[in-house]
């Protein structure tokens, strides 16, 4: 089971000369999921792409700890071995011409094999594996250039676990998809951290997503976390309307046991008046 965290001290991110986000903190643990939430332009995407070591620093740092070994600075390692404790799901990916499913899910084996070397059996059965658990395997002889932007986005994200990596870093994961297939990506985060004790991290835009999914959520406005906790803890704090700039009430669901959050145009609710 991996146990791998990913740490974020202080962190002070810019695009040249304009800082967008400020001394951030927080913790990627194993076996859980954590959700960063936020409008947009809160700084949420900048953060998970600095982890990532995909955005430059300004001041902070990024730590790996491994079991129960002493943390390591992310920047120590090279890029193979953080590679093969980090991986990201990104917004923007290439869009791959004259590959098979298969051979796109096999590029996420690139940390562990050396330069030109065949697939080993155990990259084999990783691939396997991540393609069976993103239902990506009825497609794995198909062209990718046949597919739909959400089976493309399946693909990327096995390719994420063919990497096979102790903390998976997604950003956005549910665009592009339909109903059904954004409630299995969120299952299968939590089968990540649960089943094999996956530091998860993921940028969500829709609350309910995070408080159905999340064991801890990181509220970001500004660039600044403006709290972080539970589900329950952040959304009940009475703080999402400020942020969010509308009316927003959040409630326990009887059924689910579940934090729901509710909003409405504001000319919806002068009719409901």
């Amino acid at each position: 089971m991996n146990r791998t965290e990913l740490t974020a001290e202080r962190l002070t991110l810019a695009y040249e000369r304009d800082t967008v986000v400020h001394d951030v903190s927080l913790d990627i643990t194993p076996g859980a999921v954590t959700a960063l939430i936020g409008p947009n332009g809160s700084g949420k995407s900048t953060v998970l792409r600095s982890m990532a070591r995909l955005h430059p620093i300004r001041s902070g740092t990024v730590r790996v700890r491994e079991g129960d070994d002493d943390t390591t600075d992310a920047v120590a390692l090279s890029s193979r071995d953080f590679a093969r404790r980090v991986t990201l799901l990104s917004q923007s990916r290439p869009h791959p011409s004259g590959l098979s499913v298969r051979d796109v899910v096999a590029y996420g084996r690139h940390p562990h094999r050396r330069r030109f070397a065949a697939l080993s059996d155990g990259d084999l059965a990783a691939i396997d594996k991540a393609l069976s658990l993103t239902g990506t395997d009825r497609m794995a002889d198909r062209p990718v250039d046949q597919l739909s932007g959400g089976e493309l986005q399946r693909v990327w994200l096995a390719t994420c676990l063919a990497q096979d990596t102790g903390v998976l870093l997604l950003d956005e994961p549910t665009n592009h998809l339909d109903l059904r297939y954004q409630i299995e990506i969120l299952d299968l985060m939590r089968e990540l951290a649960d089943d094999h004790g996956t530091a998860v991290g993921v940028v969500l835009h829709d609350l309910n997503h995070a408080a159905a999914v999340a064991d801890n959520v990181v509220l970001l406005s500004a660039g600044r976390v403006r709290i972080t906790g539970t589900p329950a803890e952040v959304f009940g704090a009475g703080v999402l309307s400020e942020v969010y700039g509308i009316p927003i009430v959040s409630r326990v669901d009887d059924a689910s046991g579940l934090v729901r959050v509710e909003s409405l145009p504001r000319r919806c609710l002068a009719r409901a008046v």
